[in-house]
């Protein structure tokens, strides 16, 4: 038996999911959280007498018509996978809205279980729904549920089970559509329809006092002058919080003042890179290189900044519970507008800022084919929680003293969407037109702390699983080619290894960027397509591996002791700063690529997008190191003015490239225009 969970968004069915199957799927006081079905067994509390029942949580959709791809996958399942109960989520708060949705379910002839969600909410406002009354006027069961909280949730799985098999009478039959506008007074008909039903059910009595203390909020929070500034200072808040305090006190441990020391991550994994060293003395040299700077260190180097990391997937979940992030979809929307693109594509843009593949995923929320493409291939921009250790090393290794550098690097994020936007629309060829972006803002609720802490546990162990799996594979390669060279036996000098002569030639490719013809650089940035916190664990590897080039524990690099990181290195801050850049706007990972590819839906889109990313990455570390120099009065390194030339004919290469592009693309558009008049 397959019960499925339908109703518009926000309206609380993935914690309906979650209380139902006990899992512990993502949530959001926002629409566009869940963008695909899932599915899992019903809990056995709630199953009784009944084996084998499958809870579907279906993307939130407002019609059956569907106009977005998550409102398609809802709509599909429901016509064509037929399942036995259709458990209609509907917000209690939004009565009218949710209603017409049922009606629309009612009518495919699939038994429906309305759970009357959010009633905790409508009890607080003292506004009280009839559902005897709801149940006869909609011909089907209304069961009273809260998922927050689990009340109803009981009555209701009994319900929905007793349900499956049985027959009942839509109330309401609307005319089938032949035109648009017929479409429309179908519509409107159903909607007088749906608000005959609610005038009888409902009773409001709301309290213009707390309506006013809400509109006021938003009235200060998405204003155009403010928005924009509050925004800055609230993701100033986060990162500093992640990065600096509860963060960092975490990683690096706390010293109290009666001499008891608390040690922090940080200092553990350096502790235990020294004990295995001690059990592995007089072992062969390789492997205990290998072991304890190769897999400890590189992995460590990665997982010292865990508590960072998860420190901001906390804070970003509390203001997504609370409905911030719906707000800064609003306040950005005139901002996106200007570049083709709309308020809803800020949602993956947030989204984006834990991890990239489920910030490209929900693009699908997205109406405008054109639209959902640019703004796939543009997610991938905002820094993720992989870029954040890239992040915090150069930030607190080069500017420890500069807080600016770290939380900047999300604004230019926004700025370098903003500059790819105009590039797309320039060789697409976009047209302006004016749009409206309508988006439902939830009401603020205190946010869940035991939900902000599960959200962060699930994010925090995909990081520990990637560390342990794909990042401790390419340490262990990126040790192992260090350490020999291509006839197989070990080398004195890392400069003579495999992954020396093999990064090489792309080295004279970042000289431009980093001011010298460093090979370590280059493997650093090649090993970040796989998976961007590789670059941290390369860097260590490489710089603190085999030939011991200075005693430089982790610890260092969190705290931006500095001199002897930066010394090692041997850059400049510029430098530093451009590499730091070339890394965050260059190509993500491969499965972040791999989302691309699925939501894009075209090659030709697809390959565009991962050209536009080397080129952007690579154009904006370019110029930083050449007017950072420049305006800094630093010399530019040898290795760099040799290059400058080749790059100039690139640079003119690309430019001709585009124009030629944009030339073909308009002599079609003429073309298409002149058949067109001719017919």
């Amino acid at each position: 038996m397959r019960i499925a969970l339908a109703g518009n968004p926000n309206s609380g069915k993935t914690t309906m999911y979650n209380v139902l199957t006990g899992r512990n799927e993502k949530v959001g006081n926002w629409a566009g959280v869940t963008v695909d079905k899932i599915e899992s067994p019903l809990r056995k509390k709630y199953s009784v007498g009944s084996e084998g029942v499958i809870i579907v949580d279906l993307p939130g959709a407002y019609s059956m018509s569907p106009f977005t791809s998550e409102e398609s996958i809802t709509s599909d399942y429901v016509r064509n996978a037929r399942p036995d109960v259709i458990v209609n989520i509907v917000d209690s708060t939004n009565l009218s809205r949710s209603l017409f949705f049922t009606t629309q379910l009612l009518e495919i002839g699939i038994p429906v279980v309305v759970a009357l969600n959010k009633t905790d909410i409508t009890d607080k406002r003292h506004n009280k729904i009839n559902t005897k009354l709801l149940s006869e006027r909609l011909g089907c069961p209304v069961v009273s549920t809260s998922a927050d909280d689990g009340k109803g949730v009981d009555k209701l799985a009994r319900v929905a089970l007793n349900s499956a098999g049985g027959t009942q009478a839509a109330p309401f039959v609307g005319k089938k559509a032949t035109d648009r506008a017929s479409a429309e007074k179908a519509d409107r008909e159903r909607f007088a329809f749906v608000n005959k039903i609610v005038s009888a059910v409902e009773t409001r009595e709301t309290k213009a006092s707390d309506l006013g203390i809400q509109d006021k909020i938003d009235d200060i929070l998405t204003n155009k002058w403010l928005g924009i500034p509050i925004f800055a200072v609230v993701m100033f808040l986060v990162f500093q919080i992640s990065q600096s305090w509860l963060g960092a006190w975490i990683a690096e441990g706390i010293v109290f003042e009666n001499g008891f020391e608390l040690y922090g991550l940080v200092t553990l994994i350096d502790m235990l890179g020294a004990w295995v060293a001690g059990l592995m003395e007089g072992a062969n040299p390789l492997l205990t290189s290998l072991i304890v700077d190769g897999i400890i260190g590189g992995v460590g180097a990665v997982v010292g900044f865990l508590p960072l990391v998860m420190v901001m997937y906390f804070l970003i979940a509390l203001l997504e519970d609370l409905g911030y992030m719906a707000r800064v979809a609003v306040v950005l929307d005139p901002v996106f507008k200007r570049v083709g693109l709309s308020g809803r594509s800020v949602i993956p843009f947030v989204i984006g800022t834990g991890c990239a593949v489920p910030g490209v995923m929900a693009c699908r929320t997205i109406r405008d084919e054109r639209e959902r493409r640019a703004t796939a291939m543009l997610a991938p921009f905002m820094p993720c929680g992989a870029k954040l250790p890239v992040i915090s090393l150069f930030a607190g290794a080069f500017f420890g003293e500069s807080r600016w550098v770290g939380v900047s690097m999300y604004f230019v994020g926004i700025l370098v969407i903003l500059l790819g936007a105009f590039v797309v629309n320039s060789v697409t060829g976009y047209k302006a037109r004016k749009s409206y972006f309508i988006m439902e803002l939830p009401e603020y609720k205190a946010p869940s702390v035991s939900k902000a802490l599960i959200s962060m546990c699930q994010r925090g162990w995909s990081y520990i699983v990637k560390a342990g799996t794909v990042i401790l594979v390419c340490n262990f390669a990126v040790h192992l080619m260090q350490s020999y060279g291509w006839n197989l036996r070990p080398v004195e000098n890392a400069g003579d290894s495999i992954l020396a002569t093999a990064a090489f030639p792309f080295a004279y490719l970042f000289a431009p960027v980093v001011g010298v013809v460093a090979w370590q650089f280059a493997a650093a940035t090649i090993t970040g397509f796989i998976a961007k916190e590789n670059v941290v664990g390369t860097l260590a590897v490489c710089f603190v591996g085999l030939e011991n080039l200075i005693n430089l524990d982790e610890l260092a690099m969190l705290e931006g002791t500095g001199a002897e990181i930066a010394g090692v290195m041997a850059i400049s801050r510029v430098a530093a700063l451009a590499f730091l850049v070339l890394n965050l706007f260059t190509p993500p990972c491969f499965a972040a690529i791999g989302a691309m590819n699925a939501e894009i839906k075209s090659k030709k889109w697809l390959f565009g997008g991962i050209a536009l990313q080397l080129g952007m990455g690579y154009s904006l570390g370019f110029m930083v190191y050449f007017f950072g120099t420049l305006f800094t009065g630093a010399g530019f390194g040898a290795a760099w003015m040799p290059i400058l030339g080749w790059t100039v004919v690139l640079v003119f290469t690309l430019t001709i490239l585009l124009l030629s592009l944009k030339s073909k693309r308009q002599a079609a558009e003429k073309a298409d225009a002149k058949a067109t008049a001719t017919v």
